[in-house]
């Protein structure tokens, strides 16, 4: 195959498939990895496509390798997220057994729940904090505490959360795309999600408008896993596949 043909087809697929990997791309057009990667080097330097260890991403599409602190993530898109969490709030009736999960969106979110008979369950010790300083019933995932996140994760929360049974999870993420999902960094976050999701009736993640067409290394639901409250999409692909609340 001609260098020009090989690497319309690299395109054809990224625009087809969102990323690929150098082994799938080496697998597919039945060449070496080593001219995969100067095929990739190639289209990057030509503003083509995003190269990412391991493989390519699409360039609507941006690959988010690592996490800010809680601190810095509290900072950005501030007056997008309050306006989502304030929506977030109103979804929880008196009788809900709710999920919490880590996270800025949702921790803003705490700070609009006001003496709320429902019952709450959460991974994050600042959300538990402003849950129980509200006057609300609330209780701590046992398990392993993520420094930067301030979040509970590991095998031992997930363990304790398939106990339970939600009427509504509320879930951050770090990337949402139409082909990967909803996706973050961390393996055992990750492994944390799915599991409130899996055990949830309904789920709302939580998500600004910089989140879309992102995406991170571990997926951990599918995009029609779960509602989507936000400030804007623009994806309308996204739009077709689940239930989405634009809230500005």
């Amino acid at each position: 195959m001609l260098t020009q043909d090989r690497q319309s087809k690299i395109l054809s697929i990224l625009q087809e498939q969102g990323s690929v990997t150098v082994a799938r791309l080496t697998e597919i057009l039945a060449t070496s990895e080593s001219t995969i990667r100067r095929d990739l080097a190639f289209l990057a330097s030509e503003g083509k496509l995003n190269k990412v260890h391991g493989g390519a991403t699409a360039l609507n599409q941006e690959f988010v390798r690592f996490e800010d602190n809680v601190e810095e993530k509290l900072t950005k898109h501030t007056e997008e997220k309050i306006k989502i969490a304030q929506y977030a709030a109103s979804q929880i009736q008196d009788d809900d057994f709710v999920f919490v999960d880590a996270g800025t969106s949702t921790l803003l979110m705490t700070s609009y729940l006001k003496n709320s008979k429902a019952t709450f369950i959460t991974n994050g010790i600042d959300h538990a904090k402003q849950l129980a300083k509200n006057g609300c019933k609330t209780m701590v995932l046992g398990g392993q505490l993520k420094q930067s996140t301030e979040a509970i994760i590991g095998l031992l929360a997930a363990t304790n959360l398939q106990k339970y049974s939600f009427t509504k999870a509320f879930i951050g993420t770090n990337g949402i795309s139409e082909k990967q999902g909803f996706t973050t960094p961390d393996t055992e976050e990750a492994m944390l999600k799915a599991v409130a999701i899996e055990r949830s009736f309904v789920t709302y993640v939580l998500a600004d408008s910089s989140k879309f067409d992102k995406v991170s290394a571990v997926s951990f639901a599918s995009i029609d896993s779960a509602c989507i409250i936000t400030d804007k999409c623009t994806n309308e692909k996204i739009k077709k596949r689940t239930v989405i609340k634009e809230v500005v």
